[in-house]
């Protein structure tokens, strides 16, 4: 039976704010460089004040990798909250604009629509400040059984894991999942978010998730290896396909039967917001496209390279044409 959507995102809804610094800010305000640091709001005010001039894109995660998807002519819905404010309204039409179905309701509190202050230092690295806002409001209620069984794929961000009543939409959407024949991928979002949840990730990727994407450092993470091959082997083992991204190395695709080595697509790095979002935007629309696993591959690198070459994590280039004309 052919479904509504062939990816449902479930994540974040966040706009973010972007700006250019140098290292020297990023010590001025204690910040590690490349983490992803939970804020309140009135620390998320102070660094606005404190930014140089700044560019807002709506954002978060999941919401980045949809709108790539869609970009790429997929079919997909996103699930993430957002408040009736003027950033929610932003987000709110960018999704929908990108082609992709806004299927969540406004919170109806005063909680603010959330924002992510993001940190670009001349080496193309960014450092992110959220203040999640409105998305602590995602719950159970939030979650659709119709929605996730008329999905091929659903996608979870790892952050969501950083809150009570989204972790728990999470499993529920989970546990439809896999009695709808609806695969799930999940990405494991930050090294930091990993340390955090490295028990629970490891129960989720070991009984629940199908595909996996991770960075070379949160796989290396998950299974506190040293060794990158190391975590390739202990991966192969969970999950049905593990998309392991290794930056200016390319990417390597696992299976419990293959290996995939992929090169990187030369190009210049401006801002690195966003690749492991368009990498599996690229992947998961190869794979729901009739795309061999290793095309699958080269598609998210397209994607990937096509985000860091600007600032901004959601296209600015026709990347269904640029998909085509390579491959």
């Amino acid at each position: 039976m052919t479904k509504k959507y062939q990816l449902l995102g479930i994540g974040n809804a966040i706009v973010d704010v972007i700006a250019a610094v140098g290292d020297s800010f990023l010590t001025e305000h204690g910040d590690a460089k490349g983490a992803m640091n939970l804020v309140d709001q009135e620390r998320s005010a102070k660094l606005y004040d404190a930014m140089p001039p700044a560019e807002e894109h709506s954002g978060g995660s999941a919401g980045n990798t949809m709108a790539g998807f869609a970009a790429l002519g997929g079919k997909g819905a996103y699930v993430g909250k957002v408040k009736d404010d003027q950033l929610g309204r932003i987000f709110a039409h960018d999704i929908k604009a990108a082609g992709v179905d806004f299927l969540t309701k406004p919170s109806d509190d005063n909680t603010p629509t959330a924002n992510c202050m993001i940190l670009v230092t001349p080496d193309g690295e960014r450092t992110m400040h959220t203040y999640l806002g409105a998305c602590v409001n995602l719950t159970e209620d939030d979650i659709v059984e119709d929605d996730i069984a008329n999905a091929e794929i659903v996608y979870f961000e790892g952050y969501l894991w950083d809150m009570e009543p989204a972790k728990k939409a999470f499993l529920k959407a989970m546990k439809i999942a896999a009695a709808s024949g609806t695969r799930v991928a999940l990405t494991l979002s930050d090294g930091f978010c990993v340390d955090r949840f490295r028990d629970e990730f490891l129960e989720l990727v070991e009984h629940h998730v199908d595909i996996l994407f991770a960075n070379e450092n949160e796989i290396m993470s998950l299974y506190q290896v040293d060794v990158f091959d190391d975590a390739l082997q202990h991966v192969a083992g969970h999950v049905s396909i593990a998309a392991l991204t290794r930056s200016e190395k390319g990417c390597v695709i696992v299976t419990p039967d293959e290996v995939h080595v992929i090169d990187a697509v030369a190009t210049e790095v401006v801002d690195t917001t966003g690749a492991g979002d368009l990498f599996a935007a690229g992947f998961l629309f190869g794979i729901t496209n009739g795309f061999t696993l290793s095309q699958a591959g080269k598609i998210g690198g397209l994607c990937a390279a096509e985000i860091i070459s600007h600032i901004g994590a959601r296209p600015v280039a026709d990347i269904k044409a640029l998909v085509t004309e390579k491959l």
